[in-house]
């Protein structure tokens, strides 16, 4: 393999669906969030994608199966439609072409099903014990929406990784975007901060069920 490449177990059927990116990162919240998504929702694992630029190991199950490092895309059509974005492990930080990489493959395909609108979401580490969530977007129409709604605008310069990189390629595309962050003191899962940016986001695509056609 020597570069991305998605395995599809099937194409869902949905209609105009919402991207909600929640990979490994800081505090783990956005892979939480996904994770309380999936299962809230009952979504479905349609596809994997498999990169070169992931950390060169094996995942071993419980039944001591191996398999690669992957990204996981899973279908929900229990209210608003949603493909739900997890998986293993992010390319390395320094490895910037892999990112733009692994980013633009994942935008290519779920724009193919419909896809217009995305939702990332991650952490923001915080020297202070504060329990905010902040937010930013592909416009300021679109970051101010939920200013208000236990949101701040983020206006730390930059969102490193997938979380900030998928949002900043899809307002290139044209795509609606939003991305979510949760403040923590902790590098690692920080399950409290989690459960206050899944509670947003529940509100965020509630309100885009009512908004849409």
């Amino acid at each position: 393999m020597d570069r991305t490449h998605i395995l599809t177990h099937f194409r869902p059927e949905l209609e105009e669906p919402i991207l909600v990116a929640g990979l490994p990162g800081i505090g783990n919240i956005g892979k939480i969030v996904a994770g309380l998504l999936i299962e809230a929702s009952r979504a479905e694992l349609f596809a994997e994608l498999y990169s070169p630029t992931f950390p060169d190991h094996a995942l071993i199950s419980k039944d001591g199966v191996c398999r690669p490092p992957r990204y996981e895309f899973y279908a929900s059509k229990a209210g608003r439609n949603l493909i739900v974005l997890t998986g293993d492990s992010q390319p390395p930080l320094e490895d910037i072409p892999a990112h733009y990489e692994v980013c633009g493959d994942v935008l290519d395909f779920v724009t193919q099903l419909g896809c217009n609108s995305i939702i990332t979401l991650g952490g923001a580490p915080s020297p202070h014990a504060k329990k905010e969530i902040f937010v930013a977007g592909t416009s300021r129409k679109r970051a101010k929406e939920f200013v208000g709604k236990k949101a701040t605008i983020y206006k730390g310069g930059r969102i490193v990784g997938a979380a900030g990189l998928l949002l900043g390629l899809a307002r290139k595309r044209g795509l609606k975007g939003l991305c979510l962050l949760g403040s923590t003191l902790s590098l690692t899962a920080d399950r409290d901060a989690a459960l206050r940016v899944y509670k947003l986001v529940r509100r965020v695509l509630e309100t885009d069920a009512q908004e849409a056609p």
